[in-house]
């Protein structure tokens, strides 16, 4: 196959999928299918929920056909998964949403075709778990009559400075010349360029070791948190006196949620663990990181109880439920965690965030949320993200919301020190 013969059907329009298919469908005809028929309607009127295109955007890529059907991915010969890989309840990968998108280019997959996967998973899945599926569902045979390649998506929700075009590439492929061909079709949109990774499993756990690396460097700082707050030292004041060293890295405390960061290290662990070795620093910087929502709820519970507010029936504000600042994106947000952990503690608990769907809060995270803050006064109020419109409101405004006595957790160190009762 050719460069300029390839016909791409991307499989996926979440926060993954779409700016990938726009960007490829300003150049060349890009089939979109997504299986929910509300985002393929919203995304043919011009409308991006996940706010990672804007409707100029959208309207250059005069090359892109959205669909829900199948059968119009029968005219692709190249075919991209974007599909979400997440964790179930007991923190194993979800491979469910990545075997049905093979499931599904199986019944379409014809000779010659190439499948590039850049959903997260762990080193060895591509070939182990979708190769198989492919070849089944099709009758044909891997790296004969059909081939793959992994390219690792690099989104991050929210960025803008950071798009697709300029955060560089790694590609992979399952034969040295469909290596190249994977390579260079994203380097036609890749400006930052790209990476050619010698196998599809060293691709597969670059991906998974980037955001390890940040979740442990997190784990290390809220750890830090919470040998700093047992002695009674403002831990932002320590970071800041240990960043004025060139080399320090300027990572934060905090919840760590979000569709990668809180994922990912489990899909890596998951593997060790199934060829006999059992990580010890991965896992433990996760259940450090995975103790932070209800740490942080006792931190309020007992701030409250210093202050001799009563804690059963409390009424609780929490602002922000995203898992980061100034995007829609509230999957796997560890907000979650601390809204729950207060209820075990019979408070009366509100969530606001200007930026999340109504909807999408009681399907992702089952809870309902405010549609606007109103005139009810607060015991507490926590701050748990750092969205800019938060900013702009203010501490008066902020703390207006509040009764004559309440406690403000500023988890995100929104405002100076002294301008809150409680820091992370």
């Amino acid at each position: 196959m050719k460069l300029d013969q390839m016909k791409l059907g991307i499989i996926g329009l979440g926060y993954v999928g779409l700016p990938l298919a726009v960007e490829f469908g300003k150049n060349r005809v890009v089939i979109g299918f997504d299986l929910n028929l509300r985002r393929i309607e919203e995304l043919r009127s011009g409308i991006d929920s996940t706010l990672e295109v804007d409707a100029h955007e959208l309207s250059r890529a005069d090359k892109l056909i959205f669909s829900n059907n199948l059968e119009d991915l029968r005219v692709c010969n190249c075919f991209i998964v974007t599909v979400p890989t997440p964790i179930d309840e007991h923190k194993r990968p979800d491979l469910a949403p990545l075997i049905k998108a093979s499931q599904s280019i199986g019944q379409v997959l014809k000779v010659g075709d190439i499948v590039i996967y850049e959903s997260t998973v762990y080193p060895g899945c591509t070939e182990e778990e979708c190769v198989p599926i492919l070849e089944r569902i099709s009758g044909l045979k891997f790296n004969k009559d059909f081939f793959v390649g992994y390219s690792p998506e690099r989104i991050n929700p929210g960025d803008k400075e950071h798009r697709l075009a300029n955060i560089k590439k790694v590609t992979s492929g399952s034969t040295p010349e469909v290596a190249n061909l994977v390579d260079m079709l994203y380097g036609q949109i890749i400006v930052a360029g790209t990476h050619k990774a010698e196998s599809i499993k060293v691709a597969e756990a670059a991906k998974v070791i980037e955001n390890t690396q940040r979740d442990l460097n997190i784990a290390l700082i809220n750890e830090l948190a919470l040998i700093f707050n047992l002695m009674r030292i403002d831990t932002e004041a320590v970071l800041q006196a240990a960043g004025s060293k060139w080399n320090f890295l300027p990572f934060r405390p905090g919840l760590v949620g979000g569709h990668c960061i809180g994922v990912d290290p489990y899909y890596l662990t998951h593997k060790a663990q199934a060829i006999g070795y059992h990580p010890e620093v991965i896992l433990a910087g996760r259940r450090v990181n995975d103790s932070m929502g209800p740490y942080i709820a006792s931190q309020m519970v007992k701030a409250m109880t210093k202050q001799s507010i009563q804690v059963r029936g409390a009424k609780v504000l929490i602002m922000g439920l995203t898992f980061k600042e100034d995007c829609p994106d509230v999957r796997n947000s560890k907000v979650v965690d601390v809204y729950r952990e207060l209820l075990d503690y019979d408070c009366q608990v509100d969530v606001y965030d200007p930026w999340v769907d109504s909807e999408e809060a009681l399907h992702e995270c089952g809870l309902k949320i405010l549609p606007h803050l109103n005139n009810e006064k607060y015991d507490g109020i926590i701050l748990a993200v750092a969205h800019q419109k938060f900013k702009e409101m203010g501490i008066g405004r902020i703390r207006s919301m509040g009764k004559e006595r309440h406690i403000l957790y500023d988890l995100k160190y929104i405002f100076n020190a002294n301008q809150s009762d409680l820091r992370l």
